[in-house]
């Protein structure tokens, strides 16, 4: 059996970026940030809304996680499906995580429609994305390791070998040590450390 091989990369975005699209008369103004947590969405989604106050929807989608595993799409108040989903598929489609697009619409008097309205979305969308600087994200595990120091080489060509980064350690009789590896090395690491006799705690 072809063994599956698990990835510790994903796609994301350096820095804020913003896009702007224009349609009869309605202006759509565009915001993508890198993120990392529900609560710093929040905020971000707070501080738009008190600068563009006058502005009556805030569309939004982001995707959080190495598989986009935590999302959220949010028309605002537009008809269903014409806002958030619009953005969420152009994080999808760039295949993008860690990353929150808000699309700020002020109404041109003129409606556009439901194809229309979708249209804009995704292309305000797609313009803050176009103006990000892409960059790779690398996953990683921590754990700590508790080892008798009769037995530091041996840890210490296990963590050589697996390419771990040392995060802090205090090294006496009963060692204790953090690491920091990349996921598609952890399991692995973890079956190496326990064939030594050292014990280790999985950090959250």
């Amino acid at each position: 059996m072809e063994q599956i091989k698990i990835m510790d990369t994903f796609k994301s975005i350096s820095k804020p970026a913003t896009g702007i699209y224009k349609e009869l008369g309605s202006k759509f103004l565009s915001f993508a940030y890198p993120v990392s947590s529900e609560e710093e969405i929040k905020n971000i989604l707070a501080c738009l809304r008190k600068t563009y106050f006058d502005a009556k929807h805030h569309c939004y989608a982001y995707r959080l996680g190495k598989n986009g595993e935590n999302w959220r799409a949010s028309d605002d108040g537009e008809p269903s499906s014409t806002g958030g989903k619009p953005i969420l598929g152009q994080l999808l489609s760039n295949e993008l995580s860690d990353i929150l697009i808000v699309v700020v619409r002020y109404f041109g008097g003129t409606k556009l429609g439901l194809p229309g309205l979708m249209r804009a979305y995704r292309n305000a969308a797609a313009d803050a994305v176009s103006n990000s600087e892409i960059i790779t994200k690398t996953v990683f595990r921590q754990l700590v390791v508790h080892y008798d120091y009769l037995l530091t080489h041996e840890i210490m060509q296990s963590i050589k070998e697996s390419e771990a980064e040392i995060v802090d350690q205090c090294i006496d009789q009963n060692s204790i040590i953090r690491l920091k590896i990349k996921e598609d090395a952890f399991d692995s690491f973890c079956n190496k450390l326990s064939s030594s006799g050292a014990t280790f705690q999985i950090c959250d």
